[in-house]
Parts: structure tokens; C-alpha cells; sequence
């Protein structure tokens, strides 16, 4: 695979320019060797683990826990327990955020269900968002 510069390395995994070059600060992704013009020229070992980082924040680990599972997934002969462990551990956190939400909607449906549609002196909704 030829060298591709960073917006071609963004086009193809889906991952802003920026963030590319927030994930390589972060030590998440390898600072690429540089062209003779100073360019970044990215290689298939990059796009593989940006779209290992991508993938991850889109299930919600943090960079905490990205960075934990990179230095798994690099040690291959290793049990997976850990690996285990970090994605039981971000299960419980969606879980605790969809018990979250599930209350919010349950509050919102309330409210709305409560809504007379007179004035808004006499509103339901706003009486509650300021604590009557």
C-alpha cells in the first residue's frame, strides 16, 4: 500500500484530520515518518489501528482504556482476561447510562403528560425545571 497523507488516511477510516493528530499526541496512534516535504505519510499499520481506536470510542472506551486494550492487543500470546474485564467494565457504564436516559424519558413523558397547554405562568413543565 503506497503512503497515504492524513486526509486520505480521514477519508478512509471515517476519523476527522484533527483528531487524527490528537490521537498521535495522545500516543493512541504512532507519529508517521515524514515525506521529503515534511508531509505525514501513513502506512497499513496506521489505518488498521486507527480503525481499532475509532471503533473503540464508538463503543465509549475512553482513551484510558484504549490505550490498556492497543497495549493487549500488541502482547497477542496474552490471556485475554483484561481485555475481558475492559469491556465488562464499559458494559456496566452503558448500562448505567441507559438506566439514565430511561429515567430522563420517564421524567419527560411525566412532564408532558402534565402539560395543560395554558400559559406559561401556569406551565407544568417550566414549574418543574425550576423545582415547584
Amino acid at each position: 500500500m503506497p503512503a497515504l497523507s492524513i486526509g486520505d488516511l480521514a477519508r478512509r477510516t471515517g476519523v476527522p484530520v484533527e483528531t487524527i493528530r490528537y490521537y498521535e499526541r495522545m500516543g493512541l496512534l504512532p507519529k508517521p515518518p515524514r515525506t521529503e516535504g515534511n508531509y505525514r505519510a501513513y502506512e497499513a499499520a496506521h489505518e488498521r489501528r486507527l480503525a481499532f481506536v475509532k471503533r473503540s470510542r464508538d463503543l465509549g472506551f475512553g482513551l484510558d482504556a484504549i490505550r490498556a486494550l492497543l497495549d493487549l492487543a500488541d502482547g497477542a500470546e496474552r490471556p485475554c482476561g483484561e481485555v475481558d474485564a475492559l469491556a465488562r467494565d464499559q458494559l456496566a457504564e452503558v448500562e448505567r447510562k441507559i438506566a439514565d436516559l430511561t429515567a430522563m424519558r420517564a421524567e419527560l413523558q411525566d412532564m408532558l403528560g402534565h402539560c395543560r397547554k395554558d400559559t406559561v405562568a401556569d406551565c407544568e413543565i417550566i414549574g418543574r425545571l425550576r423545582g415547584k
